[in-house]
């Protein structure tokens, strides 16, 4: 009969010793799967994300401190680019051309020529040209402003730049060609007329100064449309 009894303690014994043997087993997968997942977390999670981040961080800010780089030699190449007329120079020459179209068309039947063209003339490249447009009426259109006691009151607008170039090639400097509209309104016999052109003028820096150096009338719907007929 002990033997029975022995056989159930041996096997109580080893039941025993299995489960501190399943705990023990369970404890230690539990500890390592716990690392394991932290580590994970470390290194695909938190920490990853983190480097990611703080890559990512380094990454744009080394990006856009290398566009800026990039900018700044491509701005700062741009701003040391000289630009062929300033401002200031282009308003200059608007004045040039405004005042010269302006006073081509403005007279009176008591005008002298020779007075009258000398002030112009300054304005202009003064060259066999300018001096041939440079010019009050002649012949029979003179003759009628002189017996009508005729006055002519010109104005002009720059409206805007067409072609601003400096001739590298030729040597020629810079020129400036504008839209400039004129009006000129014309009193004679006691009737007052308005004629609107539109002119491409032309200025050319010489010793430092602009001068006119031509003009031509631009298009055709316009020249000579009598503002007071609504033409």
């Amino acid at each position: 009969m002990e033997l029975p009894e022995e056989n159930k303690r041996t096997g109580l014994l080893a039941l025993g010793v299995l489960g501190v043997l399943l705990i023990a087993v369970l404890t230690v997968f539990t500890v390592f799967d716990g690392d394991d997942g932290a580590g994970g977390s470390d290194e695909n999670g938190g920490s990853a994300a983190s480097t990611a981040s703080q890559s990512g961080g380094t990454g744009s800010g080394g990006q856009e401190t290398s566009d800026a780089d990039e900018d700044t030699e491509d701005g700062g190449g741009n701003a040391a680019t000289v630009p062929i007329v300033s401002v200031a120079e282009a308003t200059e020459a608007h004045e040039i051309m405004t005042r010269y179209m302006a006073g081509i068309n403005t007279y009176d039947h008591t005008a002298e020529s020779a007075a009258w063209r000398a002030p112009l003339l300054e304005l202009t490249v003064n060259d066999a040209r300018m001096k041939e447009l440079t010019a009050l009426p002649t012949g029979k259109a003179w003759a009628t402003c002189q017996a009508g006691q005729c006055t002519s009151k010109g104005t002009a607008v720059v409206e805007r730049d067409a072609v601003i170039s400096d001739d590298l090639v030729r040597d020629s400097g810079r020129s400036i060609s504008s839209l400039v509209a004129v009006k000129a309104t014309r009193t004679e016999g006691g009737e007052t007329t308005t004629e609107s052109n539109q002119w491409l003028v032309s200025v050319q820096e010489v010793n430092g100064k602009w001068v006119v150096s031509g003009f031509d009338i631009f298009g055709l719907g316009d020249v000579g449309a009598s503002d007071d007929s609504g033409a």
